[in-house]
């Protein structure tokens, strides 16, 4: 038997109750597959700063860094947006990438033909389509120096934020770029703004660089504007997109929409080596918070994530994956997904037909 000790951080919001999913699917796929999974719960986001005051304990990066794999549900809400920038709880996601090295982000957009329709574009636009967009996680102008609000020498005052990448945070963002590309369908595309910002024009000169060492990768460069112009025109040219830091957060979210809902959709944050994280890329919705609205497919397929490319068991992430598209076949929606025709439950409901599915 296999043994992982996993951390989870429920978070905020709708968070709790789609992890509770999530660790139920653990659960379930554990027993079948003989794997052991010893769970262990950490506050961050809000909630850690109504517990202790700040938005990621010291004790809860140290439970993360011990473990063999991280579940983040959701963080943050209207309650504590006021707060002074270093207690959001948007500090304490950015503290645990940080802490755990995790500096390349993989966030799939994948077109399930079940909710092909739930798409705000043409089906012929969208269908078939597949997109990993690997999005630089620490470096960029999130993390540049210097950065704050300051006062000049006139008394105006002048916000500053940095955009900066070295040749090493190039290079290992490209090479995960590049071994993504390789394993789907050998197609990269880069993308920055090299026409007016100097360290775009190096993101670009490194990875052109790099591509020698990656002849079976057919290596294309896009400026962020036209990429973004090029996802809602024609998806389907797009098979693996590497970017920064602030142009992969805007188009790792555009390319979600192309599928209908971002409700439906995991992510990876991966560093060199230990746990990475695997998470939503929705938000907390404070709006339904404990009123059993949220779907929780997006958290399950983070659990899918977290089998194939932390803890190297893409068998038992075949089989939820599979799982969830039973689910949608037999026409179970949760309202973020709803079609005419199809039968609307809640959370805890798309989890119990989920866990039917996958005991068969």
């Amino acid at each position: 038997m296999m043994n992982y000790r996993i951390t989870l951080l429920p978070g905020d919001g709708i968070g709790p109750e789609i992890m509770a999913v999530a660790v139920d699917v653990l659960k379930v796929v554990g027993n079948q597959f003989n794997l052991n999974f010893e769970f262990q719960e950490a506050p961050i986001g809000g909630v850690a700063i109504d517990a202790t005051g700040k938005p990621l304990p010291t004790e809860t990066l140290e439970m993360c860094r011990n473990s063999n794999g991280v579940l983040l549900a959701a963080i943050g809400g209207y309650k504590w947006d006021n707060l002074p920038r270093h207690q959001r709880p948007e500090t304490g996601l950015l503290g645990l990438r940080a802490g755990l090295g995790l500096f390349a982000n993989l966030r799939p957009a994948k077109i399930l033909p079940q909710l092909i329709d739930a798409s705000t574009l043409k089906r012929e636009i969208v269908e078939e389509v597949d997109i990993m967009v690997v999005r630089e996680l620490t470096g960029g102008v999130y993390f540049g120096r210097p950065k704050g609000v300051f006062e000049t020498e006139t008394g105006e005052k002048r916000g500053v934020n940095t955009m900066a990448y070295s040749e090493s945070e190039i290079d290992r963002i490209a090479r995960v770029g590049f071994e993504t590309a390789q394993k789907r369908g050998g197609k990269l595309c880069s993308v920055d703004k090299a026409n007016v910002l100097e360290v775009s024009q190096f993101w670009r000169d490194r990875i052109t660089l790099l591509a020698q060492e990656y002849p079976d990768v057919e290596l294309s460069h896009l400026y962020v504007d036209n990429a973004a112009m090029q996802l809602v025109r024609w998806p389907k040219q797009f098979d693996t997109i590497v970017t920064g830091n602030l142009f992969g957060d805007i188009l790792s979210d555009a390319a979600a929409m192309l599928t209908g809902s971002i409700g439906m959709l995991p992510s990876a944050s991966l560093g060199a080596s230990g746990p990475g994280v695997f998470e939503p890329v929705h938000g907390s919705a404070p709006d339904i918070a404990g009123q059993d609205k949220a779907n929780p497919l997006a958290q399950v397929l983070s659990v899918a994530m977290m089998l194939r490319y932390a803890l190297e068991q893409p068998l038992v992430a075949d089989k939820i994956e599979k799982g969830v598209l039973e689910v949608l076949e037999q026409g179970y929606r949760t309202g973020d997904i709803m079609s005419e025709g199809m039968k609307l439950v809640g959370c805890q409901k798309m989890g119990e037909v989920l866990l039917e599915v996958l005991s068969l």
